[in-house]
This record gives C-alpha cells, sequence and structure tokens, in this order.
C-alpha cells in the first residue's frame, strides 16, 4: 500500500475529505500545513527512519537504531516525534509504518 505525503491547504484538505464522504476512494495520506512544516517534522533522519521502516513491518526501537546505523537514544527521539506528528504508529511494544511506498506530491509557487 503507497502514502501520498503531500503539502495543501486546510480547504484542499475539507475538499478530500468531502470526496471520501461521497464514497469517492481518497487513498492514504500525510498532510502538512506547508512545505516548512514538512521539513521541520521529516529532517534528514527521520527520513532515514521511514525509509528504513518503509516496507518493514513492526520494529523495535533497538532494531531501528540498528538498521539505520544510529545511537539508540537518538533514534527514540526521532520515533516519538514521528509518533507525535501521526507518521508512524505503535503496534504493541514495537512501532510501523504501515505503507510499501511513499508518493511525495508537493506543489511549489511564485511567492505572492
Amino acid at each position: 500500500m503507497e502514502v501520498i505525503m503531500t503539502v495543501e491547504s486546510l480547504d484542499e484538505t475539507k475538499l478530500r475529505l468531502k470526496k471520501a464522504f461521497r464514497g469517492q476512494r481518497q487513498g492514504s495520506w500525510i498532510t502538512f500545513a506547508s512545505v516548512e512544516l514538512m521539513f521541520k517534522v521529516m529532517t534528514v533522519k527521520r527520513w532515514e527512519i521511514v525509509r528504513t521502516m518503509t516496507g518493514a513491518g513492526p520494529l523495535s526501537i533497538r532494531e531501528t537504531a540498528r538498521r539505520v546505523g544510529r545511537d539508540v537514544k537518538a533514534v527514540h527521539r526521532d520515533i516519538h516525534a514521528l509518533l507525535d506528528a501521526g507518521i508512524i504508529d505503535r503496534d504493541g511494544d514495537k512501532v510501523v509504518f504501515p505503507y510499501d511506498a511513499i508518493h511525495l506530491d508537493a506543489k511549489l509557487k511564485a511567492a505572492e
């Protein structure tokens, strides 16, 4: 299963929600209100964690740290930031990114 990670306005999100309520399949989305917020949440190290978790099933924090080659304490902090942002989920005593692929979708327009 693929998730679309995007930057969109509240109005765009509401429009997609209305379509979903009308029965139009929308797929899975992770939405940020701005590019700046996406970059604040999804740091380079957190992208590395999410990429490592993609398609891997539930992992312990220790196993995730081993796979990314980082200190467990630092990965623990990043995992909790990703949990707080709703990017990853808990699965018992493990964490999971329940997708096999990420589609990034962001439109940058000229400053107004």
